[in-house]
């Protein structure tokens, strides 16, 4: 009953002119951010935090304004994603897979429908979850250390290569190269120069926003002057705007599932919604019948990684508020805006602060709100881009893209980098690799070298801590279960055909 009396508290707050219209202008510029490859949400909040603060805007409000941006960039990044094949944001790659594909049919409204619906259900499963299940989940995330964590990632990458269960050696090639290529640059512990071939350029590794860019939009650039000719308009979207209760019914047990798998993900200090999108995703596509259109714009393809990415955004929130641990690099950032105001993240918050915690908890529920009802009725101007000729619109996604990298550093190396990355990615195209392998391979490499190096630093070199608790020898079960589930369906396979051929 006290949880539901300090919710209604914190509705009072959220509710109030002030904040409504400070989470109605977040939204709005996290949804232009999200769109805009490059930037992201961590961006975007970083961006408005001096804003706020010049703004002289109380600390509950400032909040609400950078939790309304994080959502907003989790729901723009899917715009991007399904009409361009371009993620705005690392957590919205896996909605390349069956989104582009969805476009490419001329199903664009409904992919973008779908999308928007299955992230309002996402972030409204997970809010639920930060108001019953934080002090609980937030309690069993603390049992997760370095080892943990590493094992964590090592179960992610075995799973990779059931995101394309036809073509699994070349799933497992394309993570390689995403782990090598995350190991460009200086060691962090010994200070040893790691494939950069003398080049300071590559001495701070190879940058996130150089390699996604690379990868999908050159790659898509030269696709697109590959595949069509001048003027021609390269997709062309269908009448329907929205999809119907027979799409939103097939796709339901999807948005639950991916929803309450993408909070739990959220929960965990720095497993991120990158994460859960790819977990979700893999999930849904070893749940699903053998006659599935996975990555050939199977509408639960889509609703699974988009459902994810936002319950992962909202579970991000319960270690930040309850034990001051980010969930994720946004949160992070957010936390630094915390700092300006003399607040400090952490258990007492909740008694210290019942109107900001309360707040913020109630601004989640009004900023999905807001955000589906804002993105459905604009679904026929974003599809609009579709119409644009590609003569007009190859030029304009080198720009952009041009400018989301330059802008990391301010350096012509890193769009020259880009180029080379994209043709490379462009090659890989060609001879059928996942892109989105090599890209997850990237992310996952960076957290299991710096959590391995945690865990053997604890132990003191010593390699047991790797199996000693109970949570990691599951995930190595796991592991072991994941990499001979292959060879064990291929025997079955070639039992099954010997048993055959004396009847034929």
């Amino acid at each position: 009953m006290d949880t539901l009396q300090y919710l209604g508290q914190g509705f009072g707050v959220a509710l109030s002119p002030n904040n409504l219209l400070t989470a109605l202008a977040g939204t709005t510029i996290g949804t232009i951010v999200g769109l805009l490859p490059g930037l992201g949400p961590i961006n975007g909040v970083a961006l408005l935090i001096p804003v706020a603060f010049a703004l002289g805007l109380p600390p509950e409000t400032a909040l609400i304004l950078l939790a309304a941006v994080y959502l907003g960039c989790e729901y723009g990044g899917r715009i991007s994603s399904i009409l361009l094949n371009i993620p705005g944001e690392a957590s919205a790659v896996m909605t390349t897979l069956d989104g582009y594909p969805l476009a490419r049919q001329g199903k664009a409204g409904i992919a973008l429908s779908i999308s928007a619906w299955s992230s309002f259900i996402g972030g409204f499963i997970a809010t639920v979850g930060v108001v019953i299940f934080a002090p609980l989940l937030a309690t069993w995330a603390v049992s997760f250390g370095p080892a943990e964590y590493f094992m964590l990632m090592v179960f992610a990458t075995a799973c990779l290569a059931g995101m394309a269960g036809d073509k699994p050696v070349k799933t497992a090639v394309a993570v390689l190269i995403g782990l090598m290529l995350s190991c460009v640059g200086i060691d962090a512990n010994s200070g040893v120069y790691r494939f950069t071939f003398g080049s300071l350029g590559l001495s701070d590794g190879i940058q996130f926003v150089v390699l996604v860019l690379g990868l999908f939009s050159i790659s898509e650039i030269l696709t697109l002057l590959e595949r069509t000719h001048h003027g021609q308009k390269a997709i062309k979207a269908s009448g329907r705007m929205l999809f119907n209760m027979k799409e939103g019914a097939s796709v339901f047990a999807t948005n639950l599932r991916s929803g309450v798998l993408g909070f739990t993900f959220g929960i965990l200090p720095g497993a991120g919604a990158t994460l859960a999108s790819a977990m979700a995703y893999m999930t849904e596509k070893r749940l699903a019948s053998k006659d599935n259109r996975f990555g050939n714009g199977d509408l639960r393809g889509l609703a699974a990684p988009e459902t994810a990415n936002s319950a992962s955004a909202c579970g991000s929130m319960v270690p930040m508020l309850t034990l001051g641990v980010p969930g994720s690099g946004t949160t992070a950032v957010m936390m630094g805006a915390l700092t300006l105001y003399n607040i400090t993240p952490g258990p007492l918050l909740f008694q210290n602060q019942p109107d900001l915690v309360w707040g913020l908890i109630a601004s989640l529920f009004i900023a999905n709100v807001i955000l589906i009802v804002m993105n459905v009725p604009m679904i026929k101007v974003f599809t609009r881009v579709l119409e644009v000729p590609n003569w007009t619109l190859v030029p304009a996604i080198a720009i952009i893209t041009s400018i989301g990298v330059y802008a990391v550093h301010a350096t012509t190396f890193d769009l020259f980098l880009m180029i080379g990355i994209g043709v490379f990615g462009y090659i890989l195209r060609k001879l059928d690799f996942p892109l989105s392998g090599v890209l997850l391979g990237f992310i996952l490499g960076g957290l299991m070298e710096s959590n391995l190096r945690r865990a053997l630093s604890i132990s003191n070199g010593d390699l047991g801590v790797l199996w000693a608790s109970p949570i990691s020898m599951t995930l190595w079960a796991l592991v072991a279960f994941i990499v001979a589930l292959p060879f064990w369906r291929a025997w079955r396979a070639r039992k099954r055909t010997a048993t055959m051929l004396p009847d034929a």
